[in-house]
């Protein structure tokens, strides 16, 4: 299967358009289209779905994705490191990051990593810690600080933080001074992004506790505002909690529960020549050891 056709592949599907990923990669439209539908006749069915809004993949290019990704990948993999053997440092690496207080040692430690490294593209991504490990794994992401997820890649954990409830300052439950699963199901709840699978929600599931949910968003600041109305009680990391300075309390859980908090990347064989340079520098800003 010729690598390159799904490469080209991939980025149409990404940007939505043929003429898009033409401009992009240096092709004629009708150059990447004649290339498709030789893709198409080898494989033997549609990948494409054409329509004036553009296009889509076919349900049976949505189930070979993973595939496609995952030889596009080892062939960047091998190019990559030629461009090494060669003494050519080139490649591009995908960090990311949902906790503020990561920010800023992660923004030193790219400008280092550009510095010594300036023909190494370094681009940020966005999510939360679900979404980012899902990234990790399908290789769209190289280095992501999150909340520990299972997946097919490799953890180092840097620290257990706590996961505490968020109360409004005035809240009766600042004078029992912690919450329990039974005050989560009878006080009304505030749920923060309810379409991922977040620490609130699997904590929740996971102690078979049923919150009565009378307000959702995928703001944390706006759900702290909430709070901070009286409005309900939430869930989150302690890390974060310094981002809001309204009259919210944070309230450990009883019993206790701690979240660990680490660095998600490739496996050792899938790592490139780049992200391996980038995994060796980051133990100067992050104690951690592989």
């Amino acid at each position: 299967m010729d690598t390159e056709k799904c490469r080209v592949l991939l980025r149409v599907i990404e940007l939505g358009s043929i003429s898009a990923a033409a401009d992009e990669l240096g092709y004629t439209p009708s150059g990447i289209s004649k290339m498709m539908a030789a893709f198409e006749a080898e494989l033997g069915f549609t990948l494409l779905l054409r329509s004036r809004g553009g296009v889509q993949p076919t349900r049976e290019c949505e189930h070979m994705m993973p595939l496609f990704r995952r030889l596009a990948d080892d062939y960047t993999l091998a190019r990559e490191t030629a461009d090494s053997l060669l003494g050519i440092e080139t490649g591009e690496i995908y960090v990311g990051t949902p906790y503020p207080a990561y920010f800023r040692p992660l923004s030193q430690l790219i400008t280092d990593f550009c510095t010594r490294h300036p023909g190494i593209k370094v681009g940020i991504i966005e999510g939360m810690s679900s979404e980012l490990a899902y990234k990790v794994e399908s290789r769209e992401a190289d280095f992501c600080i999150i909340s520990k997820r299972e997946g097919d890649f490799d953890w180092f954990t840097l620290t257990e933080d706590p996961f505490v409830a968020i109360v409004s300052s005035d809240h009766q439950l600042t004078k029992k001074g912690s919450v329990s699963g039974e005050d989560l199901s009878h006080e009304p709840f505030i749920m923060m992004h309810p379409d991922v699978a977040s620490d609130c929600s699997i904590y929740l599931e996971n102690n078979g506790i049923i919150p009565d949910i009378r307000f959702s968003c995928s703001d944390t600041l706006a759900a702290y505002h909430l709070v901070e109305a009286g409005l309900g009680i939430t869930l989150d990391n302690m890390i974060y909690t310094p981002q809001f300075n309204g009259k919210v309390t944070a309230l450990p859980l009883d019993p206790p529960y701690t979240i660990p908090l680490g660095i998600a990347v490739p496996r050792a064989g899938q790592r490139s020549p780049a992200v391996r340079r980038f995994i060796e520098l980051s133990q100067t800003y992050f104690d951690y050891s592989i």
